[in-house]
């Protein structure tokens, strides 16, 4: 919803792997009445029109710079949206959303290996906790160094966000409520619920 005179709320949430980025979206978007996107549920669009799973997607994506153009792509077209609110959980959706309010989700590595662990994502790569911590490391290490390899960009730059929040200790409705509240007293000029 947007009124005269304002403009709509763009919200990308950026973060490490098992930060929350995806459950907060959810949480933001069911509370503002927003519209949510995710590269994740782009992605594994991606992956079942070429009739992959997602780690396959992603192993295609280290040697075919297609796939990453596409995301990009699609999350440029995004910015373009005229008037559309919305809530974005991408990785790099501060750097494509410019005119998005940018927020980043941190937390203690072993709590955020323990939650995606326990989600029991990509089962076979996770099987267990030491190997799930192994698999953060190795994939923040790659994540970080292609993405300023490619568009010169450090995603765990905090420097680059308009608010950072560690959700160690925070439930996913305690991190929403905090996010919402900090948009609400910085970005008043923006549309607001």
């Amino acid at each position: 919803m947007r009124t005269k005179n304002k403009k709509p709320v763009r919200i990308t949430i950026s973060g490490e792997a098992g930060s929350g980025k995806s459950t907060v979206a959810d949480s933001i978007a069911n509370k503002l009445k927003l519209k949510r996107y995710s590269t994740g549920d782009y992605m594994r669009t991606m992956a079942a029109a070429r009739g992959v799973t997602i780690i396959e997607l992603n192993k295609i994506g280290e040697r075919d710079s297609s796939i990453d153009k596409e995301l990009d792509n699609w999350q440029k077209r995004l910015e373009k949206k005229k008037g559309e609110a919305f809530v974005l959980d991408s990785r790099l959706g501060f750097h494509f959303i410019p005119s998005s309010i940018k927020i980043f989700l941190h937390a203690d590595l072993e709590v955020r290996s323990k939650r995606i662990y326990n989600d029991q994502r990509f089962v076979e790569e996770n099987s267990t906790l030491k190997k799930t911590i192994a698999n953060i490391k190795k994939r923040q290490s790659l994540e970080r160094k292609r993405y300023m390899e490619k568009y010169g960009v450090d995603y765990l730059d905090f420097s680059m966000y308009d608010f950072v929040l560690d959700t160690t200790d925070m439930t996913p409705e305690q991190v929403a409520k905090k996010i919402i509240l900090y948009v609400n007293k910085n970005f008043p000029h923006q549309n607001q619920q």
